[in-house]
Order: structure tokens, then sequence, then C-alpha cells
């Protein structure tokens, strides 16, 4: 059966309601279908790794409910908290035109759910296709609680490719025996780094090579001579990863949700939060081949679980107790390859890059050190040199505020940030090959909940620059709302003169893998009112304050302006 009949075979509430109205410029985004999906927040017990913990989950599935629609269609997702924890859902990639009440991220858009509550998301999937993912936006809860969202095509619009004999889903993760709830409130009261991940899994499993877990295997059955869409999502907490299949070739036919130029490879790269979807053709001999999810870890001198997930692209009639074929992966630290597969990409066709800027924008992104202030360093001051370790950009860490930044925003509620982030960095020096400090306990960051102002319709171009502070990393930057055209990137410090951009046909993305020591430019237009979170996609990064927001101010007229909030938000 085609997987789009899927759509009609739903094994969760889902009902398809047929509007009259059709989506067309200047009209309110309402939708051609809506799509009904009932979200239960729960407790599962899940025992891997022969130990049985309880994990937060949605429905009780580990990975969570795949939600399906079409382009344009309307979402509505009931979300019920039935967990002692906070709880929220972010839908990453949508552009939630018009619709930025539902965005999701904690103490941005909204406060969190609370035990026992519920709260409905509705958006319109205005103009989008593709494979997007859906998790948790709470502490580290979207560890175990994330799950695929799969926009097809309107009816009757085909693939730009030949229609595969299959799709299929597999989304890499990262497994914690530990809470991982306890995990980021131990790591922040340390000032230290966090502790690895017990393992990686494709849809949930391990695969065999982990202590007492040979039969938790995820399997993919594929018969010869045909070819399968795969539909491949980074949903791990603090690592890309490199995914190969042994002896195949993976042609990328789309990355977050936007269709590329076909680009045939040995391997792929995806950072936390971002998506591919590959072709694969079945012409090998029959047997069973591994399919790798290998950590790519780009920061010196961090520890990270070193084994690889292993899921099994398993040929019809295969000796089923065979030894599945090594998949051949790059070096964990093997940054050329990360960068070769990322400067490849390009969208199918020529797009409208914005050409004309209103508004250059230039930020560094990196790690740095707060002095110890506490009466036990030895407990909570566990960083560089006995110092805290933090992340920021521009040098501003960003705080979470007690209260959603969109309804103080919207209710002129005053106290709770300011619209004075920089727009450049407050220091200039050399921030690649050199740092104000020689990473010292206190790099002097400062503290705050910064936002940075937006006239609608601005069009924007920001140059995402890392630094050395306490070491280079690939940085793999979210904005929520938009997608952006990534125009150039390189190595070294940005300099404008020598920089090399495309301006004909961009890859289109929503998340961004800033180059170790290195830089990226995004273009886009500022046309979502709202109050747009844009941060570090490793959670640790984020949990240390490697974010800040957007305000994006009203244009003229409903049709250009933040509605109202729904009833039903949720209250701090």
């Amino acid at each position: 059966m085609a997987m789009r009949n899927l759509l009609n075979h739903a094994a969760f509430l889902f009902l398809s309601l047929s509007l009259v109205s059709q989506i067309a410029a200047k009209e309110w985004p309402v939708g051609g279908s809506t799509r009904f999906y009932d979200f239960k927040v729960q407790t599962t017990k899940v025992t891997k790794l022969c130990k049985t913990t309880n994990i937060i989950t949605i429905n009780g599935m580990y990975p969570g409910p795949v939600v399906y629609a079409q382009e344009d269609d309307r979402v509505i997702v009931k979300v019920t908290n039935l967990t002692p924890h906070n709880a929220t859902i972010h839908w990453h990639g949508v552009r939630q035109k018009l619709s930025c009440w539902f965005d999701g991220p904690s103490y941005l858009t909204q406060c969190p759910i609370q035990a026992g509550q519920s709260f409905t998301y509705e958006f319109t999937l205005v103009g989008q296709k593709g494979t997007l993912f859906w998790h948790a936006h709470f502490s580290w809860l979207r560890a175990t609680v994330y799950g695929a969202l799969v926009i097809y095509p309107k009816n009757d619009v085909p693939y730009p490719f030949p229609s595969p004999y299959e799709e299929h889903i597999l989304i890499i993760g990262e497994w914690w025996n530990k809470d991982v709830l306890q995990i980021e409130r131990d790591v922040l009261a340390s000032g230290g780094n966090p502790p690895v991940a017990d393992a990686y899994v494709i849809n949930g499993q391990p695969g065999p090579l982990y202590n007492c877990s040979k039969n938790d295997i995820y399997i993919l059955e594929v018969v010869p001579k045909e070819t399968y869409l795969l539909r491949i999502i980074n949903a791990a907490l603090n690592t890309g990863h490199f995914f190969a299949i042994a002896d195949h070739k993976l042609t990328v036919a789309e990355l977050d949700g936007e269709y590329t130029k076909s680009y045939t490879v040995d391997h792929i790269m995806l950072g936390p939060g971002q998506s591919a979807n590959v072709l694969v053709t079945t012409d090998q001999p029959v047997a069973k081949y591994a399919m790798a999810a290998s950590p790519y870890i780009s920061a010196q001198n961090v520890s990270f679980q070193n084994i690889s997930a292993i899921a099994h692209f398993h040929y019809r009639n295969a000796n089923p107790n065979g030894v599945a074929l090594p998949a051949q992966v790059p070096n964990f630290n093997e940054n050329s390859a990360a960068n070769n597969f990322v400067t490849g990409l390009r969208s199918l066709n020529a797009v409208r890059v914005p050409l004309e800027i209103d508004t250059n924008l230039f930020f560094t992104v990196g790690l740095n050190v707060d002095e110890c202030h506490s009466s036990t360093p030895n407990k909570s001051c566990q960083g560089i040199n006995g110092g805290v370790n933090k992340a920021s950009m521009n040098n501003i860490s960003f705080v979470r505020p007690s209260v959603s930044l969109l309804e103080a925003y919207y209710k002129h509620i005053n106290g709770y940030y300011t619209d004075d982030f920089p727009g450049v960095p407050l220091k200039n020096y050399d921030f690649v090959n050199g740092a104000p400090n020689n990473i010292p306990n206190d790099t002097q960051a400062l503290n705050g909940t910064r936002v940075y102002v937006l006239e609608y319709g601005t069009r924007v171009q920001l140059i995402l620059q890392d630094t050395v502070i306490v070491g280079v990393e690939n940085h793999p930057i979210h904005l929520h709302g938009y997608s952006f055209y990534v125009v150039g990137s390189g190595s070294g410090n940005y300099n404008p003169q020598s920089a090399n951009f495309n301006l004909v046909d961009p890859p289109y993305r929503n998340t961004v893998g800033v180059p170790v020591g290195g830089w990226a430019a995004i273009r886009f237009v500022a046309d979502n009112p709202g109050v747009w979170f844009m941060h570090c996609h490793f959670e640790i990064h984020l949990s240390w304050g490697l974010s800040m927001a957007f305000i994006v101010k009203n244009g003229d007229g409903p049709l250009e302006s933040l509605p109202h909030p729904p009833a039903d938000l949720p209250k701090c």
C-alpha cells in the first residue's frame, strides 16, 4: 500500500474535513483539509540495554506517533499532560504563518502545559511539504518525546523524482538509562559537562553493538531492484550523525522539508534538528546490510559515546542469521566529510533569494566560562579551570524568563526582557585564531533575556560566526518560524570581500550547521509576526544559554499581524 494511503489509515484519532476555501495570497491560512490528532504525554516503562526505566512518551510510543498531512492542511493536535512534569510540543520546521502562539518553545511562545492540563495546537502547513518532525521543548524531554511529521504534496502533484516503491521513516536518537530531566539538573548544578549517552538509537533501537542489545535491532525488509525513499531525521540531543548503508549509494532529494537537486553520496551528515529524504536502490546481491548512525563530534577533548547505532537493510530471502555487511562511515571527527556533504547541496530550482538587504546582522556563537562564585566549588564549578560552563551568542547567555515572552510582548508587560540584543559582537577580536582571554575561568559573558526587534518585511542577512574562546565546534543553529537560504559558508573569520555567495539556488533550511572554526550566511524576509526563538540544537548548549529571540513586529492589517492568543493558552 502506498504511504499516502496512511493518511486514511492512521492508528490514532485522525479525521479529514474538506474545506471550500483554498490558500491564496492575502487570504487567512485556513488550510485545504484538517487533520486531528490526540497526544497524551505519559510515563512509559521501557527496557533497553538490560535496564528498565520510566521515560516520557506520547501515547506510550517511542518514537512517538507520526503526524501525516498534506501541503496546506490545517493540523490540530490536542496535547494532554498526564505526567507530573511540565511539557510543550514544538513543530520543528513548521513556519507557523500567523500562528506563533502554537510554536511550542517553553517560556518563549507559551508557558508549559502543567500536570493534568491540556493545550490544543492549531496551525496550517502553508506551502510546506516534506519531512519535518515534532519534539518536546521543555528541559531535555525531547530525548524521548519526538516523532516524524510527514507532509505529502497535494493530490495529483507528483514528487520531482520517480515515485518510490516504498517509503520508510528512520529517526536517529540518543538513549540514557537515567532520567534526562535529572541529568540536566545535575549538569547545571555541577557547572560541568554532561554525561555521555548510553547508546544511540534508530527508531528507538540501539542495534547489536552495545552490551545486552543483540536483539534490539530495527529491521527494514526490502526487495531487490526497487527504489526506496527513506525519511531520515536526527532527533538526537547533543550529537550530529553520519548515516550510511553498507554498499549502497544515497541520493539526496530533500533537506529540512525542501527539495534539492539530485545529489548522490556514500553518506550524509545531519546535525540535531536536521532531516533528509534520500533515495536508495536495492541493486546489490541479496544479503543483510548494516545501516549505521555514527557520531560526528567536532569539539575537541570531549567525552562521547563512540559506538554506532545499527539497523538492518534486509533483502527479502536473505539469511536471517547471517552477519550484516558493515557500513563505511567517516571518522567521528572528520570535519571535511561533514563540510563536503553540506557544500554540495542546492535547491531544486532557482529561488527568490533576497538580493537587497535592509538589516545586516553578525552573531558569534560558541562556548564560554563564567567565574565560580560558589561556596562549594568542587561540587558546582566543574567547568574549565574551575569555572562554570556556559554558551552564548554575541557573548550574551540567554536567560529564560518566568513568563511567556510572546505574552509579555503582546500584552506590553514590562520587566521580562529587553530589546537590546546587539546586532554585532560587543567585542571584536580574532574569532577563530585567538580570543580575548586565554581560556581563563571567566570569559566575561553577559547574562540576560535580550531580543532583537525586526520591522515587518525586513530583508535580513545574518552571519553566524564560530568562536574559539573555549573551542571551535560545528553548531546546528535552528530558527523558529522561518526557513532561510544558506547563501554561503566558509572556514576562518568571515570576510565580506572574499566570501563567495550562492544567490541562485542555495539550499532552503530551518537548521544550519555553522562550520568548525568558520561561518555561515543566511538570508530571510521577516514576514511572520511574533516572537521567534533562535538557538543551538545541541540541548546542552541551549541549557547553557546559546540562544536569543527575534521579535517581528506587525505589518499592515490582520493578515500581517499577530492574532490574539488562544483561550486555552497555558498559564505560568
